[in-house]
């Protein structure tokens, strides 16, 4: 999303663009009920089509090349070397239960042409097939940045094992310089956090006054050093200095406010994503409602574009990084947080006029509006409608690594699609999900895609109706999978010890891929089902044939409007309506 336009265009930009329109939420292991780490993440996108990457584990040979292209557009970059062996990889996670995800904040349009190979989508998926850590994830992010260069926007990402929970932040340096500008903070044990479309990362601590922060120049000490929470690009002030975007001292620089200042987009459409899951496991984020909202950014000094920042420039009063939960946070309430509509607050999208007369929580873009001289918007909310795919990462020490972390993958809006366990040691993409099944603008009777978003857009038709029926089955599914995963875990372990890791993965694989199968087998039956009770705005429940019948008509019920749409019909029409 691009920053210091027009409201209206950056409101538009929303969602537009392939990854401008992300949200991820960061559990550590002292967070979560079962001791797992956890990131979810949403790709929403009008434009792109929710498939299940996979790049199986492989073998190079000495001196072997690997191609670059531009995750977004496809074009092409240039060349790498490849190193010698790669980890199978399902998704945003690898084998070795290593998960990324991301968002994207923009930044400094200063700072966005940057030369070089090095896209974020290359970042992320190059880290997943040669790291086992979120360290190794962090120094190799920054290592090939430093070497081949940076050319996108600024991105945050979230970065899990099964030990630790990272957010790392990353911008580029434009035309002035090669390479990338970065801060990473590990998210404290027992914590949580969240990103979505905003820079959170403010101050942090300096390596020269905190032993347990250092810079890129000390990789070695990072790796070996458990007690380091905290690394920085060497010139990530100083660069800022040296081109007048940052006056003032170096304690007091804060990487989101000099390389991408909050505004009301920024706060509105964006951080309040995170305030609303905040709100959801803590007491107290009732104090940054006014922030979460863009109503109120205090800042000593307004920013203004082009003028070097200042700490007098900075909101102080932005939300925490991450927060302690009062309870900690299950695999199941991940998944809630990502369905989240702002229900509860007074922007609930299902309470005005724009919900229709069945409440439905979703706008159709553009989010921006214009009436009468005066600027509105929709919400953006953490669920909507045009994801292309989410997921809970879950990654777990308790189990064996090779074998044991699961991405559990969904397809199409959060709030309606059903997130099914995918073990991420698996060899084999079931074909619901599978890659090159149809595309954006190619229709597949078998692709998960296609299926979920036709239950989707039926529902949104009738949604206080039909919606409750979704909730059933994902209900239904997701505890069921949180039970049964307990059961194939100890399998696939009894497996891994007295067969060997090859049939564990051929067991984990089967499992993985006639779940998926399953589930998308039974929401097609599901969409027919939904189609037939709910259509021509009825409501048909079928009756026993009485004896002697050959037939018997279905009950029907004609669902009224809501009051409040009634009024604003009358409101609207007058008398002209009236009986007489």
């Amino acid at each position: 999303m691009k920053k210091f336009l027009t409201l209206l265009a950056i409101i538009c930009l929303l969602g537009m663009t392939e990854a401008s329109a992300c949200t991820n939420f960061l559990i550590t292991k002292g967070a979560s009920t079962d001791g797992s780490t956890m990131i979810s993440y949403a790709a929403d996108s009008h434009v792109l089509y929710g498939e299940l990457y996979h790049y199986p584990a492989a073998d190079y040979p000495e001196g072997a090349m690997r191609d670059l292209y531009d995750w977004d557009s496809g074009k092409y970059l240039g060349q790498i070397p490849e190193v010698r062996h790669t980890y199978n990889v399902v998704g945003n996670m690898n084998e070795w239960q290593l998960a990324i995800g991301e968002t994207t904040y923009g930044g400094l349009e200063e700072l966005w042409e940057g030369e070089g190979l090095m896209d974020y989508g290359t970042l992320i998926y190059i880290s997943l097939q040669r790291c086992k850590t979120a360290r190794e994830a962090i120094r190799n992010i920054a290592e090939l940045t430093a070497k081949y260069g940076y050319i996108s926007e600024g991105e945050s990402f979230s970065i899990a094992d099964t030990e630790e929970v990272w957010i790392m932040e990353m911008i580029g340096k434009g035309k002035f310089e090669k390479g990338m500008l970065w801060v990473a903070r590990r998210i404290p044990d027992g914590y949580v956090s969240g990103h979505a479309n905003q820079a959170r990362i403010t101050t942090f601590p300096l390596a020269k006054k905190n032993k347990t922060s250092v810079t890129s120049k000390d990789f070695k000490k990072f790796m070996t050093d458990k007690n380091i929470d905290c690394i920085y690009a060497d010139d990530v002030i100083s660069f800022a200095k040296k081109y007048n975007f940052y006056v003032g001292k170096d304690e007091d620089f804060s990487f989101s406010d000099v390389y991408a200042p909050v505004d009301f987009s920024g706060a509105r459409a964006c951080d309040l994503r995170v305030w609303a899951m905040f709100n959801k496991v803590t007491d107290g984020m009732d104090a940054y409602w006014d922030y979460a909202t863009g109503r109120d950014i205090k800042r000593a000094k307004p920013f203004v574009k082009g003028q070097p920042q200042t700490v007098e420039n900075f909101p102080t009063n932005r939300m925490p990084l991450w927060v302690k939960p009062n309870q900690k946070v299950s695999v199941l309430d991940m998944m809630n947080f990502m369905r989240d509509h702002l229900e509860g607050t007074e922007l609930d999208m299902a309470l005005d006029l724009g919900a229709g007369p069945f409440h439905c929580p979703y706008r159709w873009r553009p989010m921006g509006f214009e009436v009468d001289g005066v600027e509105y918007i929709h919400e953006r909310t953490t669920a909507t409608q045009q994801t292309g795919f989410s997921f809970v990462s879950q990654s777990n020490a308790n189990r064996i690594p090779e074998i044991g972390g699961i991405i559990w993958w969904g397809v199409d809006d959060c709030a309606n699609t059903v997130y099914c366990p995918m073990y991420t040691c698996m060899t084999e993409i079931p074909l619901c999900y599978r890659q090159g099944n149809g595309s954006m603008m190619e229709y597949s009777e078998t692709s998960g895609f296609w299926i979920f978003n036709q239950v989707s857009n039926w529902a949104y038709t009738k949604y206080n109706y039909i919606h409750p029926e979704i909730e059933a089955k994902q209900k239904e599914y997701e505890e069921g999978w949180v039970k049964s995963t307990q059961n194939i875990n100890t399998k696939a372990a009894e497996i891994y010890n007295m067969e060997g890791k090859d049939e564990a993965v051929k067991f984990l694989t089967k499992y993985s891929n006639t779940e998926a199968m399953k589930l998308c087998a039974d929401w097609k039956v599901f969409y027919q089902q939904l189609f037939v009770k709910y259509m021509d705005g009825n409501v048909k429940t079928a009756r026993a044939i009485p004896e002697g019948y050959k037939y018997y008509a279905p009950k029907v019920e004609q669902p009224k409007y809501s009051d409040e749409f009634y009024r604003a019909i009358i409101k609207e029409t007058g008398d002209k309506l009236k009986v007489y």
